[in-house]
């Protein structure tokens, strides 16, 4: 394949999955990740070329979802320094460790999200925050420490864990949830991977452009169709999103 048609398979792959993932919270990794495998890249220049672009992911959906001023800064800076730290030991260990069984595990709790979700029809469709006292954010904090861990070292759907969490542990709506992983996972806890990765991996650097330019622009799109639509449409997606990232992992 010549470099201008790989170039424009890039930036359509980072479109699609970067639109969707905006828009149920998560799972980009599901078809962008296998795709560089799919085009040439060994397992760990494809995880950290990934990291890399998913941060416009991040960007993207900022753009639009600082229009709607649904993160609050305390709780944004909490989310942070529990999960900033996992992030870093995550991906320090997937360079050494490997993936498959991992990976197996994950895809059994990935579906597990989606089906929790399936049947739990309330879920996540409006906001009644909770356990906002010392103990709560304590288990809280190790939940999305764990969470940060699997972001740092695996590559499908641990975004999807994060909107969850928040919205069954913090009693966030699905909306508001979408919005911090994408604003936070999407920028400083991706932005973390990316970086220790690029320090101790390798990024194939000729490829970031065209998926940086998918990844913005499909993080706006997403971000603004979730805001459009509501929790309902979200929580659908979402559960479509975990099903078919799990089964994904498991094959």
């Amino acid at each position: 394949m010549g470099a201008w048609p790989q170039q424009v398979l890039l930036f359509l792959v980072a479109l699609a999955a970067n639109s969707f993932a905006a828009f149920a919270g998560g799972g980009a990794g599901l078809l962008q990740f296998p795709a560089l495998i799919f085009l040439g890249l060994p397992f760990a220049v494809a995880l950290a070329t990934h990291k890399v672009a998913t941060v416009a992911l991040g960007i993207g959906a900022t753009l639009r979802h600082l229009r709607e001023r649904s993160l609050e800064r305390r709780f944004s800076l909490f989310i942070l320094a529990c999960g900033m730290p996992g992030v870093a030991l995550g991906a320090i260990a997937i360079l050494n460790v490997p993936a498959g069984a991992a990976e197996t595990l994950l895809g059994v709790l990935t579906i597990g999200l989606g089906a929790y979700s399936l049947f739990n029809r309330r879920l996540g469709q409006a906001y009644a925050p909770r356990n906002r006292h010392i103990r709560g954010y304590v288990a809280g904090g190790v939940g999305l420490f764990v969470i940060g861990l699997l972001n740092g070292s695996l590559t499908s759907g641990t975004g999807l864990f994060c909107t969850l969490w928040l919205i069954r542990w913090f009693g966030l709506d699905y909306r508001r949830a979408v919005a911090y992983t994408l604003v936070l996972v999407g920028v400083f806890w991706n932005g973390t991977g990316a970086f220790t990765l690029g320090v101790l991996g390798q990024v194939r650097w000729s490829w970031v452009p065209a998926l940086l330019a998918g990844s913005l622009l499909g993080g706006y799109l997403g971000a603004h169709w979730s805001i459009v639509r509501g929790n309902r449409w979200i929580k659908h997606a979402f559960e479509a999103i975990t099903i078919v990232v799990g089964i994904k992992l498991l094959t």
